[in-house]
């Protein structure tokens, strides 16, 4: 496939955002939980967790890391093209981040989004944060072509499989071959997943896929199938409302009274190491394998891996070539199909009512 990135003249990396300092934190939550009528009080406990880190997420620092190796990687294949960023719940905000590619004279632009997965808040929530962004831009605003799905991209499995192998090396011998590996991500709610993907269901079954392929992975490394599950993290919201479980917590404390001695986490579900991974895994899963006697392993997760940045430029050169209408072989591995450019109508509903997104059919 040639580098040709045409008909798009920038990318737009795309994320959550967080705080930069402790007088941030509770502003910052109020952005992510407005319109859900969270008390303040709430949002103060949860702060705790920033607070344990000095105010500030590393979800930021770590963008700006994987902006710079974005960035490098394109300029070192000859990919001469800005490369902006923006969030949806803290600066740099979307919406600047469009006024700034207007005023560069930028016409339309591939988003490469920090979610891997189907679901509402990893895929359509960004959608609609980006039509809201280019109406608030107006006129002049660049078009936005969200790059897909990459949950089964050999760019991001292969240094997730990597990750695994170097964490199970770090156990102990006497309980390396025993260890249960724990696969983590995100816990929604169970009516989300049900409405992830055009079809339903999409969020734990891409999750599922991706598990299998790194547990067959590593089985072909070491000659071991090692037990491996699912898991959850980070549930917030009413304790009313059903989320997928388990909690991770509550299955490290369950293998420990079945006899496991060891566990190794794999935050599949994250691209990053910020706040979800550092204090819900490298805190508080930590503390849990330590209070129940169990050796405890993490791997890493794909951050700023060559093969991860390198799959942008993929991604990009990919989503180009369709664009002018060529064939393309799209890269994936596993079980699953390469996922879609356009999300399909109705995929990953809004269960609060229909509102207007980009990069959809509808």
């Amino acid at each position: 496939m040639s580098l040709d990135i045409s008909p798009y003249d920038a990318v737009l990396l795309v994320s959550f955002g967080g705080p930069e300092r402790p007088e941030d934190v509770v502003p910052f939550l109020e952005n992510v939980t407005r319109g859900r009528g969270i008390p303040r009080e709430r949002l103060e406990e949860v702060g705790e967790h920033y607070f344990l880190f000095g105010g500030k997420s590393p979800i930021n620092d770590l963008n700006r890391e994987f902006l710079a190796a974005i960035r490098e990687d394109l300029g070192s294949a000859g990919i001469d093209v800005p490369v902006y960023w923006g969030n949806r719940n803290w600066d740099p905000y979307l919406a600047d981040a469009l006024r700034q590619m207007k005023a560069d004279g930028i016409g339309r632009v591939a988003c490469l989004v920090t979610s891997a997965y189907s679901s509402y808040s990893g895929c359509r929530q960004y959608r609609e944060d980006l039509a809201a962004a280019v109406e608030e831009v107006g006129e002049g605003a660049p078009r936005l072509d969200r790059l897909r799905h990459y949950h089964n991209h050999p760019g991001f499995v292969e240094p997730m499989v990597d990750a695994t192998l170097a964490a199970l090396a770090d156990l102990g011998d006497a309980v390396r071959h025993d260890a249960h590996v724990l696969y983590v991500t995100h816990s929604v709610p169970t009516s989300m997943n049900d409405a992830s993907g055009p079809h339903g269901g999409a969020y734990v079954t891409q999750h599922l896929a991706v598990a299998e392929e790194i547990t067959e992975r590593v089985r072909q490394e070491t000659g071991h199938r090692y037990a491996a599950e699912l898991v959850f993290c980070s549930r917030s919201g009413s304790p009313h409302t059903p989320w997928l479980e388990p909690d991770v917590n509550d299955r490290i404390e369950e293998l420990a009274a079945e006899g496991v001695r060891a566990v190794v986490l794999v935050p599949i579900g994250f691209v990053s190491d910020h706040m979800e991974v550092v204090y819900d895994l490298d805190t508080e899963a930590k503390a849990t394998a330590e209070k129940v006697g169990v050796e405890f392993a993490r791997a890493a997760t794909a951050g700023v891996d060559p093969r991860f940045v390198r799959m942008v430029r993929d991604l990009l050169v990919e989503r180009a070539a369709v664009e002018r209408g060529e064939d393309v072989r799209r890269a994936a591995v596993g079980a699953q199909e390469p996922s879609w450019d356009v999300c399909p109508r109705g995929c990953c509903a809004n269960g609060r009512g229909a509102k207007a997104a980009l990069c959809g059919e509808d």
